[in-house]
């Protein structure tokens, strides 16, 4: 799958999502070493601490379904700025690694590209515990 083709099925995951509270739809799609795609959006919760931002989704969505080794992610939001991952999901993806591609993208489709570990230098992973 193409860059560009992954950053579309993102966009396209936001008309899915459930965003009452913010009124900012997020979608996702994370890519995994074998291909496959797990797609995902926010969905808000009147107890806000109980709401899942669209990386969270897709990352459990994949991990249900067998993948733990992922090659890219992209994050798209309703705004002019990029849709960077929050803290929270940045640790979870960081849970399967730091070398993972971060493509956060605009509400026109436009995109930067970090590495997980550009976004959260200095991380806590499973290594940390041995």
């Amino acid at each position: 799958m193409t860059e560009l083709e992954l950053v579309q099925k993102a966009l396209d995951m936001r008309q899915y999502a459930y965003a009452p509270y913010s009124h900012f739809r997020v979608g996702a799609a994370l890519e995994s070493v074998d291909g496959r795609v797990f797609t995902g959006c926010n969905v808000e919760n009147a107890a806000y601490g109980s709401s899942i931002c669209a990386e969270r989704t897709a990352l459990v969505k994949a991990v249900s379904e067998g993948a733990v080794r992922f090659r890219r992610i992209a994050v798209a939001g309703d705004s002019e700025d990029y849709c960077w991952p929050c803290g929270a999901c940045r640790q979870m993806l960081r849970e399967f690694g730091t070398e993972l591609e971060v493509l956060a993208v605009n509400r026109d489709g436009a995109y930067r590209r970090f590495t997980l570990e550009e976004l959260l230098p200095h991380s806590f992973g499973p290594e940390t515990l041995s």
